[in-house]
C-alpha cells in the first residue's frame, strides 16, 4: 500500500491495521514560477466547508488594507459571497483556466490555504514552486510541506480568523519576497522524477 502522505499513512495504520510506504505526490515544477509580486494574497482552495475559506474571508473583511483574491468555485459559493459583500479587497476570480491560475500564483504576495486535516495538498507545493510562500495550518499534510518561518506560516490547528490577520499581518511583501529562495528549493523536493523513480524502486 502507497499512501501520499504520513498523514494517510497514520489513518491506514489506525482505521485498517495495515502498514504502507509514504510516497509524496509529484509537482509539475515547470508549471508554477515566479512571476512577479502584486498587491494582492490567494485562496485557490475549493469553495467547500472543510477548506475553510470563510475563515479567510472573515480575516479579510477586517483588514480593509489588504487585498484578497478567492480563485475556485464550489457549494459554498454563494455564501461566501454573501459573507464578503460590502468588502471591496475581497475578490471572486471564478473558475479559472490552468494558465490563469499560474499568473495569480506566480504574482501574489502569498497563498492561503487552511484545510481541515488535509491529506497532502497539493496546492501548497505549486504555491512554493513559484516561490510564494503559504499560510497554512499545523494540521494534515501541511505538516510534511510547509517549513514555519521559511516557507511560510503555519497557524494553529482550526485557525480562527484574529490568528489568520495575524499571520497576514507578519507575511507582508518583504518577508515574502525574502521566502523566495526556500520556497522553490522546498518545491523542488517534490518533483516529479523523484515521484516516478520511488515508485519504480518500489514496484519493480
Amino acid at each position: 500500500i502507497v499512501a501520499d502522505s504520513k498523514n494517510v499513512q497514520n489513518r491506514i495504520q489506525k482505521f485498517l491495521g495495515l502498514k504502507s510506504i509514504v510516497i509524496y505526490p509529484p509537482c509539475d515544477l515547470d508549471k508554477f514560477r515566479w512571476v512577479g509580486q502584486e498587491d494582492y494574497y490567494l485562496s485557490t482552495s475549493r469553495l467547500t466547508p472543510y477548506k475553510r475559506v470563510d475563515v479567510i474571508i472573515k480575516a479579510f473583511s477586517k483588514l480593509p488594507e489588504k487585498r484578497l483574491i478567492v480563485s475556485s468555485t464550489g457549494p459554498e459559493e454563494n455564501y461566501l459571497k454573501q459573507l464578503a459583500e460590502g468588502f471591496d479587497n475581497i475578490q471572486f476570480a471564478g473558475d479559472v483556466n490552468e494558465q490563469e491560475l499560474r499568473q495569480l500564483i506566480g504574482n501574489a504576495i502569498a497563498t492561503i490555504y487552511i484545510p481541515q486535516d488535509e491529506d497532502f495538498g497539493m496546492s501548497p507545493v505549486e504555491s512554493m514552486a513559484a516561490g510564494k510562500p503559504v499560510i497554512g495550518v499545523s494540521e494534515g499534510g501541511l505538516l510534511e510541506t510547509v517549513i514555519h518561518g521559511k516557507t511560510g506560516w503555519l497557524l494553529p490547528p482550526n485557525p480562527s480568523p484574529e490568528e489568520l490577520i495575524q499571520a497576514v499581518n507578519e507575511m507582508n511583501s518583504n518577508r515574502a519576497r525574502s521566502m523566495r529562495l526556500s520556497c522553490e528549493e522546498r518545491a523542488s523536493e517534490f518533483r516529479a522524477d523523484i515521484f516516478i523513480n520511488k515508485m519504480r524502486k518500489t514496484f519493480h
